[in-house]
């Protein structure tokens, strides 16, 4: 499953969801590397 996670203020990464952590992160994969940040929330179109 894609997830998209924000690392600081402008930047954002798309990637492969991989787990979470215990503060609430998420973890995503790009290639070999893995990124964890703020999970982006989204809302569904009515």
């Amino acid at each position: 499953m894609m997830r998209s996670i924000t690392l600081g203020k402008y930047i954002s990464v798309q990637g492969h969801y991989v787990g979470e952590t215990q503060n609430g992160n998420i973890q995503v994969r790009v290639g070999d590397k893995t990124f964890v940040g703020k999970p982006v929330s989204y809302t569904k179109a009515a």
